[in-house]
């Protein structure tokens, strides 16, 4: 029943005479009250399912659109109508209800879809469609509004919802091959309007990239049905092939049905039909332990079972197969002929540069979700179409590179994850990881034509990108995983049957590229388990009694008495320290010592003696080690004090923490490091790793249906079969009775002899078996199991006693009680969910509590109950969260920005991110957002705690720069005397004010630091090639960026986006790209980023002299100028720090702010020469910046702040100061010795 304001509405819109159709005045209000219902409808979709029952687009919205296109703001109002009541009702729902009530109002909504799906298949509908989005593509872009890229969306919404529409099963068994259906009389509707060229201009044309997603959905919708295969060989004659392929089949059934009446023909039995007969069976025994009474002929003895009679045990949902995708049907053969122009089209004009388009926009993440599956759909049809239709390579060679094999394992690997993560959803994940595998598959295809190809060229470029793919260990292990984890019960046998054949094509590809080659080299990954902080700290040296000592002594002494007779002996290859360590060398004196003390005590004297004096070398003050004039005697007794000394080690007893934070960090440090090496590839070593029960079993398992599989599938299935019997002489994995049964089915076929090459395999395995049992009785009870190498090197090669194996007697027994309890307790909590795993649910509940989880495992294993003990552990915390949403990036983004500045970064944002996660995929997601560029950056800091000659010369240095580092250091001294604390404490304020001095330091030094001198002379050579523009634009980047650094006080990596056609080519300029390396700013640093970027590491007051250098650059004389000024920096530095090395000699007096005031002030005399020559030179030098600031400023405190930056920028320029030669000789000796000590400090510090 229609509601009644919903009925007045819809009665409002006009009514229908014949053909014409006659609206009424207040049709678009009502049709404005119809988006206003949809908008408001509750969960049952009630108004779209009452406008659905009233038929309102077909006897309505349809007849306005087609009568009335010239009304502009209606025809937008009703286009707007239909997509909202034309959208799936998947996107309505949500998903598929589960809930009865609500699955019926779903399919009653799919319905009404099919029903205006029918509606859409009429030229004219399509007609008026066509010529509007015809007329808005014809409008320039200046002349488009905002509302017609809006209508034209909604126009290619439309159609993308029509095409979506699912068939009605009822109508489709009334339907077969070679007929047309509704979705074909969609498409002949489309192609008689011109629809389709439309999609393909929009594919094609540069300015329409914004509809790329929309264009590939609806391409996608219009071929869902088509096997690329069959629409390239539409209209032409049936080739040798497919007729023995036909002629092959009509053979098989011949074969059973002739089988199939003999049959019959024997079950007549010679007697009277009322007496079938009575029998026993010997050898099968009833109930009653008495043979078997058989009431039915002898012709139908073979039929006999226990089973019959038995009550069908219903299998599980959650156990059943799962279901396969609708099958592919053929069209009419107009539709499939116009198809096939259409994909040939597309070839040759758009699918290039379209998957070019949609690549880019999936890698920035401008589509929406799951929208990589359309793109992940197109790549296996187009090539697949270009390769049987007529192979051109160059036609789909955006998608022939190692970057599609990197795109489409990365997707196949994501897609696996969240099948098992996200079970609800399983069989989605599923599909799409359906399409990924087939995009796999014909990337090899297409690789392997282009290897069978006449042109060298191409055959050159087969080889070139199967030499990577082979090279990645990640695309050799891809086809073992997906063998080892397939599930029956999420995975369809469609994709069983497109991984074995994949898998047979790459290996096929694998032998004959080793064939042809001595040797191939490839990559490996070994994971490394790193040893946690307890075990380092457990292993201290043992002590040792005083008696043990002395023994040890008297050895010493007589290897030390053989060194004085021959130096030889000594080795010259020992250092006392490790530079690669984070800590000083200046730190690691207690720790020579304690190697000299393990040297002697291992009972090597030649070494301590040699560590001793390289020692006493590296660290001479203080004579720790002995003065440089010792005697061999003095130097024995120092050695025996280093013996007999207790030296502070670091105990073990430091391991000792609370269990929940022990165990977090060797959750942390027990990750597995992978290392990657290089080795020669060893082809059956790869194929043994195929000899497995995990890999064999989907084999058995397609196999089953060896009678619907198709020749090349069975092929594939027995020559990898063949293979592991054969090749790898492990034909007993075979000997198993469920593999028997089969084989027994396939030689008893009428239609054995059409599957020759299945029969002669099981014929061979059979033998081989047989001539076993000859030797082993016990093979046949062996038939029960799947077996692994072990159990196969037993089987061939003899038993082994309990006596005989050391394993057998530590292994714990499970007796067959104990096995069924495991089985049972493993099978009950496999699916559950939760923070325990499986192993621990099971030891909670298991009736004998001495098992542990690794005898646990390991027998789960023994039972084939899982694959390996890997699949088994403990899920790591934070593993689970895969995606980042939106407001988590910014959180991240914000804690970056607040502790950049910090000694340990990634340390702060672990602490304070609300969302755990693991360091890594922290560390990955911050150089996926550009904040850095290298992990190195995100390195903990380390800073010294001692006080050494060089920080007193750095001191010294930052009081001549005016910064008072004596006074800092004693306010800090005063703030530890005044609240009494710890010398943890003082060490840890002492390391935040020395890095607060170094990053003053560090500040004034970047800012000093003067750009490339070889930027003028490019910058020169770009005037004259005549791109002054893309300079000048440059120069404008650089001083926005350097305002707002200033101004925010940050520092991000900033791209550069050039929007105009001159900067654009200036940008793939090779010159101007030198230019952009020697002013800072990186390339992309991979595919994820498309323009150079202003690095981050530049502050605004470096950034303003290279845009000044830019600027200068008005003639050759430039350059003259500017070393004219790198050589006045030189001499004005060398002055002033001349004048404070002779006020350093002199004995201090005062200390404070009087001694700093006066420092400074005579350094500024004795540069800055008269007031009149330095005022002109300021106002000469001043950049443009702060001229032009400086002009607008008007208040008092402005004016000081003005008077404040001129004297910074003087102090920073160079006024004309003369010096004799030999003070300018011996101050820049003395600045470059300055500098190297600070340097060196900064290294350490780092």
């Amino acid at each position: 029943m229609m509601n009644c304001e919903l009925l007045a509405t819809c009665s409002a819109l006009g009514y229908l005479e014949g053909d014409n159709y006659h609206k009424e005045p207040d049709c678009l209000e009502s049709i404005k009250d119809l988006i206003r219902y949809l908008r408001h409808e509750d969960e049952t979709r009630d108004i779209r399912q009452q406008l659905g029952a009233a038929q309102i687009l077909q006897n309505d919205l349809l007849p306005i659109i087609a009568q009335y296109p010239q009304e502009k703001v209606l025809y937008e109002a009703v286009i707007r109508l239909l997509v909202n009541l034309t959208q799936p009702a998947l996107l309505c729902f949500g998903k598929v209800p589960d809930n009865p009530t609500f699955r019926h109002h779903f399919m009653q909504a799919v319905s009404y879809l099919q029903g205006y799906k029918e509606a859409f298949a009429d030229e004219k509908v399509f007609g008026v469609l066509s010529e509007k989005l015809y007329d808005l593509l014809q409008l320039d872009w200046e002349q488009r509004q905002e509302e017609d890229n809006l209508l034209i969306e909604r126009i290619l919404l439309l159609v993308r919802n029509v095409l979506h529409v699912p068939y009605d099963p009822e109508e489709e068994k009334k339907n077969i091959d070679d007929d047309a259906n509704v979705h074909d009389k969609v498409l002949w509707a489309m192609h008689m309007s011109g629809m389709d060229d439309l999609i393909k201009f929009l594919a094609t044309s540069q300015e329409e990239q914004q509809w790329a997603m929309h264009i590939l959905e609806i391409i996608s919708l219009m071929f869902r049905d088509q096997k690329p295969d069959q629409l390239a060989t539409t209209g032409q004659a049936k080739t040798v092939k497919e007729k023995e392929n036909e002629s092959r089949e009509l053979e098989i059934l011949k074969q059973r049905e002739l089988a199939a009446k003999k049959k019959r023909t024997f079950e007549r039995g010679t007697r009277h039909s009322r007496f079938g007969g009575t029998y026993l069976i010997q050898g099968l025994k009833s109930i009653a332990d008495r043979d078997v009474v058989c009431h039915m002929g002898v012709h139908k003895l073979k039929n006999y079972s226990h089973d019959s009679g038995k009550k069908i045990n219903r299998v599980p949902k959650r156990k059943q197969a799962a279901k396969e995708v609708e099958g592919k049907r053929r069209s009419a053969l107009n539709v499939r002929l116009f198809l096939k122009e259409f994909c040939v089209d597309f070839l040759e004009n758009c699918y290039n540069r379209l998957m070019y388009v949609v690549k880019d926009n999936l890698i920035r993440e401008k589509a929406q979700q799951f929208d990589e599956t359309y793109y992940l759909w197109a790549m296996p049809f187009f090539m697949e179409f270009n390769r049987v239709y007529r192979f051109r390579p160059e036609l789909v060679s955006e998608t022939v590179s190692i970057r599609a094999f990197h795109f489409v394992e990365r997707n196949i690997t994501n897609y696996y994850e969240m099948m098992l993560t996200d079970k609800a959803a399983a069989s989605s994940w599923s599909r799409r990881m359906h399409l990924a595998l087939k995009a796999y598959q014909e990337l090899l295809n297409t690789i392997n034509e282009m290897d069978h190809s006449k042109d060298g060229n191409l055959r050159e470029s087969s080889r070139v990108i199967k030499c990577n793919i082979f090279y990645v260990m990640e695309f050799r292990e891809l086809f073992l995983t997906l063998f080892r984890k397939y599930d029956a019960t999420k995975q369809p046998k469609s994709f069983l049957k497109d991984l074995i054949e994949t898998t047979h094509l790459f290996i096929r590809m694998i032998e004959k590229f080793c064939k042809g080659q001595n040797n191939l080299f490839v990559q490996k990954k070994k994971a490394k388990r790193k040893k946690t902080k307890a075990k380092q700290l457990a292993s201290t040296s043992t002590e040792k009694s005083q008696e043990e000592l002395e023994e040890m002594w008297k050895l010493t002494l007589e290897q030390l008495g053989k060194c004085t007779e021959d130096q030889e002996l000594l080795p010259d290859d020992v250092v006392p320290f490790d530079a690669a360590l984070e800590i000083p060398v200046e730190e690691q004196r207690a720790e020579a010592m304690i190697r000299i003390q393990d040297a002697l005590l291992a009972g090597k004297a030649a070494e301590a003696l040699v560590l001793l004096r390289a020692a006493r070398e590296v660290w001479p003050e203080g004579d720790v080690f002995g003065s440089s004039d010792l005697r061999l005697e003095d130097e024995s007794q120092l050695l025996r004090q280093l013996l007999f000394a207790k030296l502070p080690r670091q105990p073990a007893v430091e391991a000792v923490e609370t269990d929940e934070f022990r165990d977090e960090e060797i959750e942390e440090e027990e990750t597995e490091s992978v290392r990657v090496r290089e080795s020669e590839f060893n082809f059956l070593d790869y194929l043994k790793r195929f000899a497995n029960a995990g890999v064999v079993k989907p084999y058995i398992l397609l196999l089953k249906d060896y009678r619907q599989n198709s020749t090349h599938t069975n092929h594939c299935i027995v020559k990898m079969l063949y293979r592991v019997a054969y090749h790898l002489k492990m034909d007993t994995l075979l000997y198993q009775l469920s593999v028997f049964h089969l084989f027994n089915h396939i030689l008893e076929d009428p239609a054995a002899s059409s599957y020759q090459e299945l029969v002669k395999f099981c014929k061979y395995v059979l033998n081989r078996f047989f001539t076993l049992v000859a030797n082993n009785s016990k093979a046949y009870v062996e038939l029960l199991f799947w077996k692994n190498i072990a159990t196969i090197r037993e089987m061939t090669e003899g038993y082994r006693k309990d006596d005989q194996s050391g394993e057998s007697k530590r292994a714990p027994t499970w007796s067959s009680e104990e096995e069924e309890e495991l089985e049972t307790l493993y099978l009950r909590f496999k699916e559950e969910e939760g923070d325990k795993d499986v192993i621990d649910n099971i030891m909670e509940h298991i009736k004998n509590d001495l098992r542990t989880r690794k005898q646990i495992a390991a027998k789960l294993v023994q039972l084939n109950l899982v694959d390996s003990i890997r699949d088994l552990k403990r899920a790591k915390k934070g593993t689970k969260i895969v995606l980042w949403r939106e407001e988590q990036e910014m959180e991240l983004e914000t804690l970056f920005v607040k502790f950049r500045g910090s000694d340990d970064v990634l340390g702060n944002i672990m602490k304070n991110i609300t969302c755990k996660r693991s360091r890594p995929r922290v560390i990955d997601k911050l150089i996926s957002m550009g904040l850095v560029s290298d992990r190195k950056e995100l390195y903990k800091k380390r800073r010294k705690l001692t006080k050494a000659a060089n920080q007193e010369e750095e001191e010294d240095f930052l009081n001549d720069l005016g910064y008072d580092a004596v006074q800092g250091s004693s306010e800090v001294e005063d703030e530890l005397d005044e609240d009494d604390s710890s010398e943890d404490e003082r060490g840890e304020l002492m390391i935040k004010s020395r890095s607060r001095y170094a990053a003053k330091e560090d500040g004034q030094k970047m800012g000093e630091s003067e750009p490339d001198p070889a930027i003028p002379s490019l910058c020169c050579k770009l005037q004259q090639q005549g791109l002054s523009g893309p300079l000048l634009w440059l120069q404008n980047c650089l001083n926005r960026t350097a305002d707002k650094r200033e101004d925010d006080g940050t520092s991000i990596a900033v791209p550069l986006v050039p929007l105009s056609e001159d900067n654009e080519d200036a940008m793939e300029h090779e010159v101007f790209q030198k230019l952009l390396k020697k002013v800072g700013i990186r390339p992309p640093a991979d595919e994820q980023e498309s323009f150079w970027r202003i690095s981050a590491n530049l502050n605004f007051q470096q950034l303003r002299k290279i845009a000044s250098v830019i600027a200068l650059q008005d003639g050759g004389g430039e350059a003259v100028e500017r070393d004219e000024d790198v050589s006045a920096d030189q001499r004005s530095e060398a002055l002033r720090t001349l004048v404070m090395a002779r006020e350093k000699n002199a004995t201090p007096t005062k200390g404070g702010d009087d001694e700093s005031e006066e420092r400074t002030r005579r350094a500024h005399e004795s540069t800055s020469g008269s007031d009149s020559d330095t005022k002109s030179y300021g106002e000469k030098t001043k950049p443009k910046h702060l001229l032009k600031r400086s002009r607008l400023l008007d208040s008092d405190d402005e004016m000081d702040d003005r008077d404040e930056e001129t004297v910074e920028v003087e102090a920073m320029e160079d006024p004309d100061a003369d010096s004799e030669g030999s003070d300018s000789k011996v101050t820049h000796r003395l600045i470059k010795r300055r500098r190297r000590a600070i340097d060196d400090d900064v290294d350490d510090e780092d």
